[in-house]
């Protein structure tokens, strides 16, 4: 359908892109984990403004719930 030189520089085209994206994601991934273990893990619990702090993980104000076990229950229905 296509010719093999126009197929070798599509597939060079989308693994260059493809690398790029990897690239800057472990970039990414990099500069959270360096922020995080720079501040011993208090940025993650910054924005949780709740006084109570029992309430703090129902909270809107605080996205990440430290004591929360996340499962998704397909995984646990498969685990059974």
């Amino acid at each position: 359908l296509f010719s093999p030189l126009l197929q070798k520089w599509a597939v060079f085209a989308l693994s260059t892109s493809s690398s790029l994206g990897c690239l800057s994601c472990l970039l990414g991934l990099a500069v959270a984990i360096g922020l995080t273990l720079g501040s011993q893990g208090r940025v993650l619990l910054t924005p949780c403004t709740v006084a109570n702090v029992t309430l703090a993980p129902v909270s809107r104000e605080c996205p990440f719930d430290p004591t929360r076990v996340y499962v998704s229950p397909q995984w646990a229905a498969d685990t059974c």
